[in-house]
């Protein structure tokens, strides 16, 4: 095996041929760009001509053994220890490389999932292009009546010989609209426990009877889709798991999904960076108010602790671990954090925040603040992961069901 030195003076030797350093922006009152969003709105053709970007990369990157470094050889990996993984990353940030966000979904949420539970002919055909971004993917989980309560999903799947037959619809998915693969979990049988009928499948996007529908959201922009399955044709082959135990498999793409969007790998983050806030209280001439400082104090603090939080998950992740609860308290953290970012922000800009005045820096913010109950609904709402760090953390009771009908 290579030493991990050599592997960083191979990384170090890749980066610099194909990239360019990364030079940090500082921000400065009045100058540069002052737009400050979640999840960046863009029109089609710039999202697309983004994907391409990301593409061109990801093949470089895999082609010269950095792709999938903790991954099995079999499927493309190069099967080295989760510290050079990490090592690879922390000389990435360092260089211009084009936006993944792509890949989210794809590489966080979907290829573990057909690693661990696919047939080796569906592995053999999805990771190595995953990984190699030839294909993008998209979750299909939630819908219009089943959003955190997976076990409430309507979407039918019809045995018919060595093919199963989709019905139904998906609702707030992610890059449905340039996803090439989707994986999706349907009920199977109706006769069963909730939790007990459902099986999970790898759905070809471009298969006949799928429509893809985007969704308007209130920051303008329209990441988000509502997916449709009309008489879709998918061979038992890309089935994931057994039949009628979707729901092992759900719990699986799940923690991966809060490991994602607790540490940000979404291209979701947890704030909007200290220095702004510093310099909006600066401009301001809040900087000597000592309830702004300690509100400053006290986002830095919780922020350096869901971070450390999510570093230890998703070490654990790459030690080939399931994640546990602990995503759910990256999650939670996550949204919370926003939110005490957007109340700080509140209270040192006033009515700017979301009004414009034509003032530089103020206005600025109203993407920031409208996309975060779509954060706090994403990867199971504020209220699911309360329950489950009770439940599964502190050792509580599981809530009482509520009168009959609520």
């Amino acid at each position: 095996m290579i030493s991990e030195a050599d592997f960083r003076s191979e990384a170090t030797a890749f980066l610099e041929e194909h990239s360019e350093p990364r030079v940090e922006e500082k921000f400065e009152w009045g100058k540069g760009s002052d737009r400050v969003g979640l999840l960046e709105e863009k029109t089609p053709e710039a999202e697309l001509a983004e994907v391409r970007a990301a593409q061109g990369w990801k093949a470089l990157e895999f082609d010269a053994g950095f792709g999938w470094i903790t991954g099995p050889e079999e499927y493309g990996g190069r099967a080295l220890p989760a510290d050079y993984e990490r090592a690879y990353r922390a000389l990435a940030v360092r260089y211009a490389i084009p936006p993944q966000t792509a890949f989210g979904i794809g590489l966080g949420m979907v290829a573990p999932t057909i690693l661990a539970h696919g047939i080796p002919e569906v592995k053999e055909r999805y990771l190595r292009p995953l990984y190699r971004g030839e294909i993008v993917g998209c979750q299909l989980f939630s819908e219009p009546v089943a959003g955190s309560d997976l076990a409430g999903i309507q979407t039918a799947a019809l045995r018919d010989g060595d093919e199963w037959i989709l019905n139904g619809q998906k609702v707030w998915t992610s890059g449905a609209q340039f996803s090439d693969i989707g994986e999706i979990i349907t009920r199977t049988s109706t006769d069963k426990p909730k939790h007990k009928g459902l099986t999970m499948f790898v759905v070809d996007m471009r298969a006949p009877g799928v429509e893809v529908r985007p969704l308007r959201q209130m920051t303008g922009g329209a990441s988000f889709n509502e997916v449709f399955f009309t008489d879709v044709r998918v061979l038992d082959t890309h089935r994931l798991g057994d039949v009628d135990e979707g729901w092992t498999v759900a719990l699986t793409t799940l923690m991966n999904e809060r490991a994602a969007i607790g540490g940000g790998g979404l291209g979701v983050g947890g704030g909007v960076g200290l220095q702004r806030l510093r310099e909006i209280a600066l401009h301001f001439g809040r900087d000597e108010d000592p309830i702004v400082r300690q509100r400053l104090a006290d986002i830095y603090i919780r922020l350096t602790v869901a971070r450390y939080t999510s570093l230890r998950a998703m070490a654990k992740i790459q030690a080939g671990q399931l994640p546990g609860p602990e995503m759910s308290i990256a999650k939670l953290a996550l949204t919370q954090n926003m939110q005490r970012t957007a109340q700080t922000l509140g209270e040192l800009l006033g009515p700017r925040m979301i009004a414009d005045t034509g003032e530089w820096g103020t206005f600025a913010w109203a993407e920031f603040v409208l996309g975060i109950p779509g954060v706090r609904v994403a990867g199971g709402t504020d209220e699911v992961m309360r329950n489950i760090v009770g439940e599964r953390v502190l050792g509580l009771p599981k809530e009482p069901p509520g009168p009959a009908g609520r």
